[in-house]
């Protein structure tokens, strides 16, 4: 199969809304696919590349993607496939010329278009206008399987490619061989922004109430002696993690996996800054003086698996009554069976005044349902902020000169079919800050318009602000009220990024509340 036919079948998808158009464009690609393009194809099709992360950074696309492009479309999924494996085992001396002749080489014989979707692959950051779930239904249309049992299995699985090739090659019977096993990380359950406390309340009575911790989601699994840590992209991080693995180690259990967090803490037991946290996973194995002046904590507030039963059809209460049994209690979160709104107020006071974030709102019955954005978890931070993507960004002026500076924000659209921009800010940026983002959005620069440069909607960024306002100056005439930039958020892909759904509900909340004002 040729390059050129998912490029095109990509920007097809992503210029239709209809979500039964997109489901059947991706069904009729991978129709046409033959057996030994079908692996490569739905890894390219979820936005990665079979071999991970290939040594390959926004600097180095940036460089490579402004030279000429081939004027005619000859690349096959192979090609880019072996060329993509020959730069993933460039090592030692001289490897970064190396590397970087490899890479010259593939995107000279791409064309334009086909060079922006490498550079998307390569840097584990391309958005074709599809959802995985769209991804999901056009397997499930395939194969004539149920979509939800696709779902499950990838689920299972950690990764919609494993899944999806074992409906395509097996049916239903290859579905079924993905079962919750320790080693094999799975998608985690994540949660919905609530507006407010009271609102989450409403949703979810007599709830379990974690404390919600600003650190690094790790999902931890043990056989035997053997300890392993998945970071939230499912990345393996047992390296630099030490403490987890011999805390997780010395647990009086054979098999376990459990969902937690890590977060460095300072003397007084109040968190550091969460850039701090991430400095202890930015290398492959965390130095020795790195160990010693930057601790981590680990606080585990879920268990998946005991010993080969697999909790995440049981309900919340059960997991954690299994895990208490398991976990000691300064390994677990800070957590409140709240039977009165009084109890939990006083539960969020002392969670805040200890430095954290804000609080988790669980239904107790809940089961853990991986990879999905339920009702059943709420999120509730006092401050409020917006997890949103960075569509542009302008040249900076004065002492900013250089730089990019004034941040294009948006959120995605509720069927995650493009983004929606709600605003600009140039707030809370640092001089280490502006020039790393300088760095990276021009690495995602697709064209500039005057001092304005468009980028890649890619980078992620958690925006603070006072309020949501009506403004008829943006799409969906809302805009944010004096945002700034708390931080960037690597941790996360602009598939994660809020939903335009979440910043109607807060102006609608802001509304009512001035009007009762």
């Amino acid at each position: 199969m040729l390059l050129s036919d998912l490029v095109n079948t990509s920007q097809r998808v992503a210029a239709t809304r209809k979500r039964l158009e997109k489901r059947a464009l991706l069904a009729e690609l991978i129709n046409a696919a033959s057996e030994t393009d079908r692996r490569l194809l739905l890894h390219y099709l979820t936005g990665a590349v079979p071999q991970g992360r290939v040594g390959v950074g926004p600097a180095l696309v940036g460089e490579i993607i402004a030279t000429d492009a081939a004027e005619s479309s000859t690349l096959t999924l192979e090609h880019v496939d072996a060329a993509v494996a020959r730069i993933a085992a460039i090592s030692g001396a001289g490897s970064k010329a190396r590397r970087r002749d490899e890479l010259a080489a593939l995107f000279a014989a791409a064309t334009d278009d086909e060079q922006r979707l490498l550079a998307g692959l390569l840097l584990g950051e391309l958005r074709q206008g599809a959802l995985d779930g769209v991804l999901v239904e056009a397997v499930a249309e395939v194969t004539d399987l149920p979509a939800a049992a696709v779902r499950r299995a990838s689920m299972l699985a950690g990764d919609l490619p494993s899944a999806a090739l074992a409906a395509l090659e097996r049916g239903g019977a290859g579905l079924d061989e993905f079962r919750l096993t320790p080693m094999r990380a799975l998608q985690p359950m994540l949660a919905q922004p609530a507006t407010d406390l009271d609102a989450a309340l409403a949703a979810i009575p007599a709830p379990i109430i974690d404390a919600k911790l600003d650190g690094a989601r790790v999902q931890i699994h043990r056989r035997g002696k053997l300890v392993r840590v998945f970071s939230r992209q499912l990345n393996d991080v047992t390296a630099s993690v030490p403490e987890v693995v011999a805390a997780i180690g010395a647990l009086p259990v054979n098999e376990l996996i459990l969902d937690g967090e890590v977060i460095a803490l300072d003397t007084h037991g109040r968190p550091r800054p969460f850039q701090q946290t991430m400095r202890r996973f930015g290398r492959r194995r965390a130095a020795a003086d790195l160990l010693e002046r930057l601790p981590l904590s680990l606080f585990v507030f879920d268990c998946l698996l005991v010993d080969g039963q697999a909790l995440i059809d049981a309900p919340l209460h059960e997991r954690l009554r299994r895990a208490s049994g398991i976990v000691p209690a300064e390994l677990t979160v800070p957590r409140l069976r709240a039977s009165c709104a009084e109890d939990a107020r006083q539960f969020v006071a002392n969670v805040l005044a200890r430095g954290h974030e804000g609080v988790m709102i669980k239904a107790p019955d809940s089961v853990y349902a991986a990879g999905n954005r339920g009702a059943d978890w709420l999120k509730v931070k006092p401050v409020e902020t917006l997890d949103l993507v960075i569509i542009a960004a302008e040249w900076g002026s004065g002492r900013r000169r250089g730089w990019l500076s004034n941040l294009h924000l948006a959120c995605r659209n509720d069927d995650d079919d493009g983004f929606v921009m709600l605003g600009k800010t140039f707030k809370g940026l640092t001089d280490a800050t502006l020039r790393w983002q300088t760095e990276q959005l021009l690495a995602r620069e697709t064209h500039r318009d005057g001092h304005v440069v468009h980028v890649r909607p890619e980078l992620v960024a958690e925006i603070a602000f006072s309020d949501v306002q009506a403004s008829p100056q943006y799409p969906a005439g809302l805009a944010l009220r004096f945002a700034r930039v708390r931080r960037y958020r690597e941790d996360k892909t602009a598939g994660e990024a809020d939903v335009l759904a979440t910043v109607r509900r807060l102006h609608v909340r802001a509304t009512e509340g001035a009007l009762n004002d």
